[in-house]
Protein backbone atom coordinates (compact mmCIF):
# COMPACT_ATOMS: atom_id res chain seq x y z
CA UNK A 1 0.00 0.00 0.00
CA UNK A 2 1.26 3.17 -0.94
CA UNK A 3 1.92 5.91 1.44
CA UNK A 4 0.52 9.12 0.66
CA UNK A 5 1.24 12.79 2.61
CA UNK A 6 -1.50 15.21 2.28
CA UNK A 7 -0.03 19.24 2.08
CA UNK A 8 -1.46 21.31 3.81
CA UNK A 9 -4.28 23.28 1.46
CA UNK A 10 -4.82 27.29 3.05
CA UNK A 11 -3.46 29.15 0.14
CA UNK A 12 -2.15 26.56 -1.92
CA UNK A 13 -3.45 26.98 -5.67
CA UNK A 14 -6.67 24.54 -4.91
CA UNK A 15 -7.78 26.97 -2.07
CA UNK A 16 -6.75 29.90 -4.21
CA UNK A 17 -9.15 28.56 -7.11
CA UNK A 18 -11.92 28.10 -4.25
CA UNK A 19 -11.95 31.31 -3.42
CA UNK A 20 -11.75 33.23 -6.53
CA UNK A 21 -14.99 31.05 -7.66
CA UNK A 22 -17.14 31.68 -4.63
CA UNK A 23 -16.10 35.42 -4.06
CA UNK A 24 -17.11 35.63 -7.73
CA UNK A 25 -20.48 33.64 -6.98
CA UNK A 26 -21.21 36.24 -3.93
CA UNK A 27 -20.77 38.57 -6.37
CA UNK A 28 -22.97 37.20 -8.58
CA UNK A 29 -25.67 36.96 -6.76
CA UNK A 30 -25.32 40.40 -5.45
CA UNK A 31 -24.49 40.14 -2.48
CA UNK A 32 -21.75 41.76 0.12
CA UNK A 33 -19.84 39.60 2.63
CA UNK A 34 -22.13 41.20 5.41
CA UNK A 35 -25.21 40.07 3.51
CA UNK A 36 -23.84 36.44 3.06
CA UNK A 37 -23.02 36.17 6.32
CA UNK A 38 -26.32 36.76 7.61
CA UNK A 39 -27.53 34.78 5.24
CA UNK A 40 -25.38 31.81 7.05
CA UNK A 41 -26.10 32.99 10.09
CA UNK A 42 -22.69 33.74 10.83
CA UNK A 43 -20.67 36.30 11.60
CA UNK A 44 -18.87 38.35 8.64
CA UNK A 45 -15.75 37.49 9.82
CA UNK A 46 -16.63 33.94 9.23
CA UNK A 47 -17.26 35.30 5.22
CA UNK A 48 -14.11 37.78 5.42
CA UNK A 49 -11.64 35.29 6.74
CA UNK A 50 -13.18 32.52 4.04
CA UNK A 51 -12.65 34.86 1.11
CA UNK A 52 -9.22 36.14 2.50
CA UNK A 53 -7.64 32.38 2.58
CA UNK A 54 -7.10 32.80 6.26
CA UNK A 55 -9.54 29.77 6.87
CA UNK A 56 -10.56 26.10 5.35
CA UNK A 57 -14.14 25.78 4.01
CA UNK A 58 -15.21 22.26 5.25
CA UNK A 59 -17.45 20.49 2.45
CA UNK A 60 -20.82 20.89 4.55
CA UNK A 61 -19.62 24.70 4.65
CA UNK A 62 -19.33 24.42 0.89
CA UNK A 63 -22.54 22.93 0.62
CA UNK A 64 -24.22 25.79 2.56
CA UNK A 65 -22.97 28.82 1.31
CA UNK A 66 -23.72 27.29 -2.61
CA UNK A 67 -27.45 26.73 -1.15
CA UNK A 68 -27.47 30.12 0.47
CA UNK A 69 -26.30 31.43 -2.79
CA UNK A 70 -29.09 30.09 -4.57
CA UNK A 71 -25.99 28.08 -7.00
CA UNK A 72 -26.38 23.58 -7.17
CA UNK A 73 -23.24 22.86 -5.06
CA UNK A 74 -22.33 20.12 -7.94
CA UNK A 75 -22.07 22.92 -10.57
CA UNK A 76 -19.87 25.22 -8.38
CA UNK A 77 -17.74 22.28 -7.49
CA UNK A 78 -17.90 21.86 -11.01
CA UNK A 79 -16.87 24.98 -11.89
CA UNK A 80 -13.85 23.76 -9.01
CA UNK A 81 -12.38 21.54 -11.45
CA UNK A 82 -12.41 23.29 -14.26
Amino acid sequence: MAHTTLRKTLRSRGHRVLIRVLKATRAAAGLNQRELADRLKRPRSFVGRTEAGERRLDVVEFIEIARVLEVDPRQLFAKLLD
